[in-house]
């Protein structure tokens, strides 16, 4: 999809690229196609650590943020309209040519497009396989300086960002599993996709807990995180849960599991998640966890530990608890 629109317009002239300098693109996804782009010259900037890791992997360099100025910047619109109008402020004003901006119709391309016509000469976009590619031309940066990226007052004094999830309150989820956690959790505990905070810091309420480890794949929401939590016994890791690997088991993980990739249904993410969860626990461990009451996560948990059971819920959520990892246990014997 990317790559056919970003090809066709090199291709026609529709878009050229500097002859020198370095090529910013923001926030592609991993299965995105950037041969069209001299490859020497590219910087991949991604926050999210399984996107950014894949990049990595295939020898380009990477960032998480923007670094210096930027012949020319691709922005491979996101899914959070909040977060795409701040990556197209900081491409105009850290580019000294074109900015591209990419994306499909269901992450709203067309509204992108429309309100940068308002604010920049824009060129006539390239419509293909449900999204457009379109250019700005010596935009004006203050002409987007209202959409530029700022800490959001989240709920609770919490502070957030434009496009974390759950950026402007608590999660109804997260909060059912908040309340239904035991005020006897102690010893070391995970919350595996923390997020900016919120589970954590409830976590962090028992005295008897001695270390909170937050795992989150999105930088900036980790970022936030670490604004947010000031306890000593929080630590923080900017990495994929389903492939971390702690230096000892946990006692306890706590977690409200993706179970989208992009604007898809992905139920083997949040799969992944109770088998990273059962792989990580100590043999007497156990799992705390919110999903959507419409998942099948009982059948994998059943497979994963030894004892299951549904604590809590509502019509759209459900609380489910599982303990003593049967994968950790077989490794024992």
């Amino acid at each position: 999809m990317s790559r056919s629109r970003l090809s066709l317009a090199l291709e026609t002239g529709a878009v050229t690229i500097p002859a020198n300098g370095q090529v910013a693109v923001m926030r592609p996804r991993a299965d995105a196609d950037l041969s069209a782009l001299p490859r020497a010259r590219v910087l991949i900037i991604q926050g999210f650590r399984p996107d950014h890791d894949a990049w990595a992997a295939r020898g380009y360099a990477c960032a998480v943020a923007a670094e210096g100025r930027h012949a020319a910047t691709l922005v491979c619109v996101p899914r959070a309209k909040a977060e795409a109008r701040a990556l197209i402020a900081e491409a105009v004003a850290l580019t000294d040519g074109p900015v591209i901006v990419d994306g499909q119709k269901t992450d709203g391309i067309d509204s992108l497009l429309k309100e940068c016509r308002q604010r920049a000469d824009v060129s006539m976009p390239i419509s293909r396989a449900h999204g457009k590619l379109f250019s700005l031309h010596a935009a004006d940066p203050a002409a987007f300086a209202d959409w530029e990226a700022a800490p959001v007052d989240g709920p609770a004094g919490f502070r957030t960002m434009p496009g974390v999830f759950s950026a402007d309150g608590i999660d109804r989820g997260s909060a059912l599993l908040a309340d239904t956690l035991p005020a006897h959790l102690k010893g070391r505990v995970a919350d595996l996709g923390a997020g900016w905070g919120y589970l954590a810091a409830e976590v962090l309420k028992r005295k008897e807990v001695t270390q909170v480890h937050l795992i989150e794949a999105e930088h900036a929401a980790l970022q936030c995180a670490r604004q947010n939590i000031t306890d000593p016994r929080a630590r923080f890791h900017w990495a994929d849960a389903t492939r971390f690997t702690p230096e000892d088991p946990f006692d306890v993980i706590v977690t409200n599991p993706p179970f989208h990739t992009g604007r898809t249904a992905d139920h083997a993410l949040g799969q992944a998640f109770l088998t990273a969860a059962a792989r990580m626990l100590a043999p007497s461990g156990q799992l705390w966890l919110v999903a959507n009451r419409h998942l099948p996560y009982e059948r994998p948990l059943a497979q994963l530990f030894r004892d299951v059971a549904e604590v809590a819920g509502d019509t759209g959520f459900k609380v489910l608890t599982a303990r003593a990892p049967l994968r950790r246990q077989s490794r024992q014997r």
